[in-house]
């Protein structure tokens, strides 16, 4: 295949390569860069897949796709995933039943699914870096999993700094220490007094903030995001979602449902284009919490958070109610002029309505449901008292499940699970019955219950000192960044 071009969602004249779109994802008109042409895979490529290891298999996608990553810089990427639990693959399955599977996302350093992306993303994106002249400020907003993996893969790198803004409060104990302890001189953590949506509010306007662009400028800086409006993160996660449906294939030899429990879209538009190039996957099943606003836009096609408050659950990583990468599947779908018809929509009207005929052709692709907070804490504990320990995201796709079954009892689910059971220890103690604990002594209790296994680097937060304490509102972000930079 010929070198990818990435285009705007929104439209525009230019077009960028890979390492354009990573190093600068803020494309025309306040869209994204996205894929200017997928590929598509013949039934006799894909049974040559299903015998490829995982780092083959990302070889011969990302080659397909035209990314043009040196081949050696993707070895070396790739590599990082030797040191997640299984050796053999980053992103095991593990069968429940003769219907479900769920893969483990959770299998890297900071026990989440966002590493599957971002420790190869930041060895790509520092390996970017090598003859530029500049440095680079990484801005990250996240609702609890994106900021720890950001921090984690680009502490200490060479010319880059990064600065994480998170939701004060609106993370578990476990996510917020794994942010606020950092130690490392390039990372600045930043308490927003608000929720998601005004994290990554900032982010979005501070890319394109004219005046904040030109102070970066002044100190040799430029600047990009670890967040899934950067490409480079999606690529990623197609990786995965690809693995696991020829897995199931060679199993079932049926194409299988794909669940996923989603808040900002990334993790299923990774679904979708594997689903396009011809992998065996059926529907994509988006599992929302009472934050539900993607569940009303799949079945109804009206995407509208006029009337709609934020509500704080115990999936707090899908707490968000502006999904991001859903443009890219708009884009996808309808192009460039509807996306940019319906984002201006969005950004006028807080709200934007699909057509019957875009609806129907968005279906065809997507299922939704969601859950309440007491129906996640049950699961958890019908799956703890039948030996699988869920943590509350994919207690909540357990949802999805049951509505899977209940229409087709010899259906195949492959049900990602994104965070280990570690990182929402209080929660999972309070569906299991063991009172009001603090998330230290949740760990250690349902550890020993089940006989469990709690990582060193979870166990180990609570050691350490807390070294970002600052907690300041949306309207005083730029200048402390700024102010931070001129140290």
């Amino acid at each position: 295949m010929q070198l990818q071009k990435f285009v705007g969602t929104r439209g525009g004249d230019c077009s960028v390569n890979f390492k354009g779109c990573v190093l600068n994802p803020n494309a025309p008109y306040g869209g994204l860069w996205t894929l200017a042409d997928l590929p598509k895979f013949s039934e006799d490529e894909i049974q040559s897949f299903i015998k490829m290891d995982y780092e083959e298999l990302a070889q011969k996608i990302f080659q397909s796709l035209g990314l043009d990553i040196p081949q050696s810089l993707l070895a070396n990427a790739l590599a990082l995933y030797k040191k997640f639990d299984d050796k053999n693959t980053p992103a095991p399955l593990s069968k429940i039943n003769k219907n479900l599977s769920i893969q483990k996302l959770y299998c890297g350093p900071t026990r989440a699914f966002k590493d599957m992306a971002l420790q190869p993303f930041g060895e790509i994106f520092s390996a970017f870096l090598k003859d530029s002249s500049k440095e680079y400020l990484i801005l990250v907003a996240t609702s609890g999993d994106t900021g720890p993996a950001t921090l984690e893969s680009f502490a200490n790198k060479d010319k880059i700094k990064v600065v994480c803004l998170y939701p004060e409060g609106g993370t578990s104990e476990i996510q917020a220490l794994q942010m606020t302890t950092i130690a490392a001189k390039n990372i600045k953590v930043i308490g927003i007094k608000g929720d998601f949506d005004d994290t990554q509010n900032i982010l979005k306007n501070l890319l394109k903030d004219e005046q904040f662009l030109q102070s970066l400028t002044q100190n040799n800086l430029a600047l990009s995001a670890a967040n899934s409006v950067n490409f480079g993160r999606i690529a990623f996660q197609i990786l995965y979602h690809i693995y696991a449906s020829l897995q199931s294939f060679s199993l079932y030899k049926r194409q299988a449902h794909i669940i996923i429990p989603s808040g900002n879209f990334g993790n299923a538009l990774g679904a979708f284009y594997a689903k396009n190039m011809g992998f065996p996957i059926k529907k994509i099943w988006i599992a929302s919490n009472a934050n539900n606003i993607l569940t009303d836009f799949i079945e109804s096609g009206v995407y509208d958070i006029s009337y709609r408050v934020l509500q704080k659950t115990y999936s707090p990583a899908m707490d968000i109610l502006t999904s991001s990468n859903v443009e890219r599947i708009l884009f996808f779908l309808f192009g460039k002029n509807r996306t940019r018809e319906l984002m201006e929509d969005l950004q006028k009207y807080k709200k934007y309505a699909l057509n019957q005929e875009e609806l129907k052709l968005l279906q065809t692709y997507f299922q939704a449901t969601y859950c309440e907070d007491l129906y996640c804490l049950e699961k958890i504990r019908e799956y703890a008292n039948a030996g699988f320990i869920l943590d509350p995201h994919t207690a909540c796709g357990i949802k999805a499940y049951e509505e899977i079954i209940k229409n087709d009892n010899e259906a195949i689910c492959i049900l990602c699970s994104t965070a280990e059971w570690t990182k929402f220890a209080k929660t999972l103690s309070q569906a299991l019955g063991m009172g009001d604990l603090g998330d230290k002594e949740s760990l250690e209790a349902i550890a020993s219950k089940y006989s469990l296994t709690i990582s060193p680097n979870i166990l180990d937060l609570f050691k350490k000192e807390i070294v970002h304490t600052q907690s300041i509102t949306k309207e005083e972000v730029k200048q402390n960044i700024l102010q931070w930079l001129r140290k």
